[in-house]
């Protein structure tokens, strides 16, 4: 497995993503993740706390499947608050730095007016490339 984090001169300087990302290998694509619990419910009173029980559970999804956080290649946000979202950007970024580390995949932030969960701020899928 080889992933190449491409950021091209020609672009803004990213921060807390990569423009693309060339991976080779398996791929294992991640479904929507939000806040739940193992009991089905979703837990966190705010976005912060629902983005880091998200990516955990992707996380958690990505390992089932033998893949580790430095594989994700890809990820999409769902975000039903963006200024809420934005105004916690720092502690988001936190949480991803001590979930992931300090790799980010080809990302997308996507406004939304609500989740299939009402209760949930955000959800998270993604994609990783594992060895073959």
């Amino acid at each position: 497995m080889s992933l190449e984090f491409v950021n091209p001169p020609e672009l803004a300087t990213p921060r807390g993503f990569s423009h693309a990302v060339v991976g080779r290998g398996r791929v294992v694509f991640l479904a929507g993740q939000t806040a739940l619990d193992a009991d089905g419910r979703i837990t966190g009173a705010g976005v912060v706390e629902q983005f880091e029980q998200a990516l955990g559970n992707l996380l958690v999804a990505l390992a089932a499947a033998g893949g580790s956080p430095e594989q994700l290649a890809g990820l999409t946000i769902y975000i039903v608050d963006m200024d809420d979202y934005r105004a916690n950007s720092r502690a988001i970024g936190q949480v991803w730095r001590r979930l992931v580390g300090d790799t980010y995949p080809a990302t997308a932030g996507i406004g939304v007016t609500r989740l299939w969960d009402a209760e949930a701020l955000v959800e998270v899928q993604g994609y990783a490339v594992l060895p073959d």
